[in-house]
């Protein structure tokens, strides 16, 4: 089984986040989903990343503090705005076992190098705005590559997979889950 280090999108840690984590350890998994924003949350995706850029340097800084604290041999994933620091830390910090990256992306290159053998896997929407221009770097680092995989989804929301959030999708979020745990099952 996996040790998963889970870093919320830029609403904050809301019950959609926890209740993933939770169902990540009713299968089997560890996951610890860190509250980078000390009890925030918000209402609009916005107002989450006006939060987050008045924080500066601290989500990052927090979520590398809370990666310390815990074995090297994590699988991270980044939801939205936590992908910026769980990619960083997946390419940058040894033993990282996995990737998941989603509803965004960052071309490898802003942290490093993507190391060999990192497996990984992206998702998020085909027409969500947010996700556009990740989507298409996505592509394009994983063409041709097996340990990049991209999966989209029909639609244009964002944040979809949040089950206490008015974008969330039950289909779409059952098949990034089903997926999810499958690749937990290969890294773990």
């Amino acid at each position: 089984m996996a040790e998963i280090l889970l870093l919320h999108h830029a609403q904050g840690c809301t019950s959609g986040v926890r209740s993933l984590a939770d169902r990540l350890a009713a299968g089997g998994h560890t996951a610890h989903a860190p509250d980078l924003y000390e009890g925030r949350t918000f209402d609009t995706v916005e107002e989450g990343v006006a939060h987050a850029r008045s924080l500066g340097d601290a989500f990052d800084e927090r979520a590398a503090a809370v990666a310390e604290a815990l074995p090297e041999e994590l699988v991270y994933l980044g939801w939205s705005l936590g992908v910026m620091a769980a990619q960083r830390l997946a390419q940058n910090r040894p033993g990282a076992r996995g990737a998941v990256l989603l509803e965004s992306f960052a071309p490898p290159e802003f942290f490093g190098t993507w190391p060999d053998g990192l497996r990984g896997q992206v998702h998020g929407m085909v027409d969500d705005e947010w996700f556009a221009e990740d989507l298409a770097a996505a592509r394009e680092f994983g063409e041709g590559r097996d340990e990049l995989e991209v999966f989209t989804y029909a639609g244009d929301r964002h944040l979809f997979a949040d089950d206490s959030l008015a974008a969330y999708d039950a289909a779409a979020a059952r098949e990034v889950e089903d997926r999810l745990l499958a690749f937990l099952a290969r890294v773990g």
